[in-house]
């Protein structure tokens, strides 16, 4: 079935690369969403497995999804902007969803609901179920409605999770793009809605379960750290952070140092304190 390019309030974009085997789960999560009214675009990023194929046959079966391609790999910041530059173009809001997470029945509904009954927040997401090959093992949350000084301890929003208002979100000029932000192009893209006076607010209840696996830690590479603490004292200098708080992004050098048996132990073992303390 042909693309029907209609209105929708929700656009969900889904960079995709390489994530074949878990690919249909995926989608499958939002087609079983009880809120109808929205439509999935996927821009594959010249993968080299049978991704671009699920996703052309969801695309071909269904009538509110739609799939472009990358000719190359050009990274998740710029994929994620044809996402957006291809959505609906009168649609209210921008979801977030990977190719290897899952989304639970009531994230769509639940939060177009906080978007319609609170205005003064430009973006909402929610707490994240972990999940790898042995089952669910942690809970990433957030704080409740972030304030500047949180991005000096780390990322405020969980990306994936994320529904963001489209007019906002192009106020800021969309996801940016240079080698710096391969990796933590939502962090960066959160400071630049607190630098125009946006807030966004974080649902505590896991509506997400996000695949933290043995391939998510072999993505972690500290070039991407080295990046990212360049990126980190620019966003503390642009959102204008009391001195004491530029200490705080070496941290992220000195985890990229750590071996990553230590560094998946510990990190396993904060996300599993928050499942504790929710009980």
């Amino acid at each position: 079935m042909p693309y029907i390019d209609r209105k929708y309030r929700v656009s969900v974009a889904m960079g995709i690369y390489n994530c074949a085997p878990t690919l249909a789960e995926s989608i499958d999560s939002l087609l079983n969403q009880t809120y109808k009214d929205w439509e999935l675009v996927m821009c594959d990023d010249a993968s080299t497995d049978d991704t671009l194929r699920i996703a052309l046959e969801y695309a071909e079966k269904y009538d509110n999804i739609k799939v472009i391609r990358n000719e190359q790999n050009l990274g998740l910041a710029a994929t994620l902007n044809k996402c957006i530059e291809n959505a609906c173009r009168d649609c209210e809001f921008i979801a977030r969803q990977d190719g290897d997470d899952i989304s639970l029945p009531d994230r769509f509904a639940t939060e177009v609901d906080f978007l319609d009954k609170h205005p003064e927040f430009a973006l909402v997401s929610t707490a994240m179920t972990c999940f790898d090959e042995t089952g669910e093992w942690g809970i990433m949350q957030k704080p409740e409605i972030p304030v500047p000084e949180d991005f000096a301890v780390s990322s405020p929003f969980c990306h994936a999770s994320v529904m963001m208002r489209k007019k906002e979100l192009a106020d800021v000029g969309n996801y940016t793009v240079n080698k710096y932000l391969r990796r933590g192009q939502d962090y960066y893209l959160w400071h630049k809605f607190y630098c125009k006076g946006y807030r966004g607010y974080n649902l505590q209840t896991p509506y997400y379960r996000m695949r933290d696996d043995q391939a998510a830690t072999k993505r972690r590479k500290f070039k991407y750290r080295w990046y990212g603490f360049k990126m980190d004292l620019e966003m503390r200098h642009n959102l204008r952070l009391p001195k004491k708080y530029y200490i705080t992004a070496f941290r992220g050098l000195l985890v990229g140092m750590l071996p990553t048996p230590l560094y998946t132990y510990l990190h396993k073992r904060k996300l599993r304190a928050n499942t504790s303390n929710r009980k």
